[in-house]
């Protein structure tokens, strides 16, 4: 049975990024995963100042809203790091904060799923068919994380 997750405060809201769980990432406090993936957008670009602001940010869909600005510059790699930047965020997340990580574990090998209507690229968009790639990510932290309990 697939698990669909989007919405916080619904069932397996904790896989979101925007849930209220704080990183410590590149020696610095974030306080979601959303906070830092959208701030890294800006490292080494000419918009780089935004990174502080980002990272200020009160709320995740604040941080979000300044980093998805379609005006601003993205740093030039940016296409290229992106899902390793959005690993080590929630691979951080759910090894930093145990209770989320008994319910990431709990999920066995059922495929996991971004249940977002308009993101195909991180979810599965509305009609399905998009390349899930939080849900893959969530996937693979999960059995890092599996592995790593059963080598004590």
């Amino acid at each position: 049975m697939t698990i669909y997750f989007y919405k916080v405060e619904a069932p397996y809201g904790c896989f979101s990024n925007f849930s209220p769980h704080s990183i410590y990432l590149n020696g610095q406090d974030w306080l979601t995963v959303e906070h830092y993936y959208q701030a890294q957008k800006f490292v080494g670009s000419v918009n780089e100042r935004l990174i502080d602001l980002i990272r200020s940010a009160k709320t995740a869909q604040e941080a979000a809203n300044l980093g998805r600005d379609p005006s601003l510059q993205l740093r030039p790699d940016w296409e290229e790091v992106k899902i390793a930047i959005m690993r080590a965020g929630v691979l951080t997340k759910f090894v930093t904060h145990v209770d989320i990580q008994g319910i990431l574990l709990s999920t066995g090998d059922r495929a996991i799923v971004e249940d977002s209507p308009t993101d195909y690229y991180w979810g599965c968009g509305s009609n399905k068919t998009g390349q899930n790639h939080l849900g893959k990510i969530l996937m693979s932290v999960r059995l890092e994380i599996s592995l790593r309990s059963c080598k004590g």
